[in-house]
């Protein structure tokens, strides 16, 4: 890896810490998906800060779809570090009367659809990628969704749609955790092989380690060159990877409420690694 490299992903390093640090803080109030947020932090760095191209106005010029609504942390986290939102508002994350819910509806600021239905997004992506291409855009879509979206018959038609129409504009990313609300996805109903079942539908898919900033933009960069189909990330992560004391805490966690000592503690973790970022 070259110097120039080796800085851009030590970038992108520190933005995901900081990332993983908004969530906790956002979350300690009331509540939240911390775990998700935590975990998808790599992602979100990379797709906000590296993948995503800006248009003249500063927003973001490629389009971005969440599907999985409890996901919306990720991109609060990541958009109070590009400066689109303070942290004093997402600290009312998911208090009476707040914007800032859980599950964002269409509208509320980063958010193209309303989301939290799950299986929704990925059929509203490839609509969206359709409609670019229709109109002459370059415009790259990208969709967030769960492994445990991957139970509902609307994301399969919506791979389907989107590999007869050769959508090259369309990614679809996955959060591929193997959890759900109740259990691990494999015991609920299982969605292995994910890539085998993708590329059967006319897609191009990559299963990549979803907490390796290096592999996510390899994806990525291979996402760009193919031609003639949806690419399809297959992201394997982990809940609260990248703060330890939080994994053995919690380490089933989906919704989470948990002690202020947990919070302070994975806090105290976080702040550490940015310390010892900022001093390497």
């Amino acid at each position: 890896m070259s110097d120039t490299s080796d800085n851009r992903k030590k970038k992108l390093e520190w933005l995901a810490a900081r990332i993983r640090r908004n969530t906790l803080e956002i979350c300690m109030q009331r509540g939240g998906y911390a775990g998700q947020g935590v975990a998808l932090a790599d992602i979100a760095a990379c797709l906000y800060f590296e993948e995503m191209r800006l248009n003249e106005t500063g927003w973001y010029y490629d389009r971005f779809v969440l599907s999985n609504g409890h996901d919306a942390i990720m991109t609060y986290a990541a958009l109070a570090e590009q400066g689109s939102y303070r942290m004093d508002e997402l600290r009312t994350y998911n208090a009476d009367g707040t914007k800032i819910d859980q599950s964002p509806i269409e509208g509320q600021f980063g958010f193209e659809i309303t989301a939290g239905s799950l299986g929704q997004g990925p059929s509203q992506a490839a609509g969206i990628a359709w409609g670019e291409r229709m109109n002459g855009n370059d415009k790259r879509i990208y969709c967030l969704f769960s492994d445990g979206e991957l139970q509902e018959g609307n994301v399969w038609e919506a791979a389907m749609f989107a590999g007869h129409h050769q959508l090259d504009n369309l990614c679809f990313i996955i959060d591929n955790n193997n959890l759900q609300a109740t259990s691990a996805t494999s015991n609920v109903m299982t969605v292995e092989p994910v890539p085998d079942k993708f590329e059967a539908f006319g897609c191009h898919c990559r299963r990549v380690n979803g907490n390796c900033i290096a592999e996510i933009l390899e994806a990525f960069a291979e996402a760009r060159t193919i031609r003639g189909k949806p690419y399809v990330m297959c992201c394997d992560t982990r809940i609260f990877e990248g703060i330890d004391c939080l994994k053995s805490a919690l380490p089933m966690a989906h919704y989470v409420a948990a002690a202020n000592a947990d919070w302070e503690a994975g806090l105290a973790e976080i702040d550490a690694k940015l310390a010892e970022m900022a001093d390497s």
